[in-house]
């Protein structure tokens, strides 16, 4: 594969498209955690860069290795999804409903809730593996950082943007919050039928 600039847009357009799941994540963690430190927000918008850029060369290995394993596996994908963000967005969803009065005792996203979320929103691009899979292993690792560093920028917005609607709309943000995640895992595993 020759570096171009057709690749660099290719790939910059390829970021786009596939962070815009964990946009919508990002606007719902800030959203649920108005006066989330600058500190927290990098780490987040890391965690789901790192599991863009994971996902799509977990996907090309495959490729070059166990490709009709995979091809079985890819199914399952859209599940995974909706269950995954199912129960973080119910949980998110019930503890906006349930504890509406305690504006300020919300933790905000743990550790662990940010690691199913980014599993949760890059799933799907393991099947981008198949898409790059005529690469070199320079081109698909500068593909992925190239990746990781567009959602990396596009979740800060995103944290940035749900943090101001959240501020703006104490109580309700979590319930908020929750029924975005809930809508992003119905959407990944209706239009993988599609």
């Amino acid at each position: 594969m020759q570096l171009s600039f057709l690749f660099f847009f290719n790939s910059i357009l390829l970021g786009v498209g596939l962070a815009m799941d964990a946009f919508s994540v990002s606007l719902a963690n800030g959203l649920n955690e108005p006066r989330m430190s600058p500190r927290k927000q990098c780490a987040i918008a890391g965690t789901f860069g790192l599991f863009q850029a994971l996902m799509p060369l977990l996907g090309w290995v495959c490729v070059h290795t166990i490709v009709r394993y995979f091809r079985a596996f890819e199914h399952f994908i859209p599940w995974i999804a909706l269950i995954l963000l199912g129960y973080i967005g119910g949980k998110m969803l019930w503890e906006g409903i349930k504890g509406s009065d305690e504006e300020e005792t919300h933790p905000g996203v743990g550790f662990a809730a940010l690691m199913v979320q980014g599993v949760a929103t890059s799933i799907d691009a393991l099947s981008v593996g198949f898409t790059i899979a005529d690469y070199d292993l320079f081109s698909a690792v500068l593909e992925a950082l190239i990746i990781a560093g567009v959602t990396f920028l596009i979740c800060l917005a995103g944290l940035a943007i749900g943090r101001k609607a959240g501020t703006r709309l104490a109580g309700k943000a979590g319930v908020l919050g929750g029924l975005i995640l809930l809508f992003i895992g119905l959407e990944i595993f209706i239009t993988s039928w599609l």
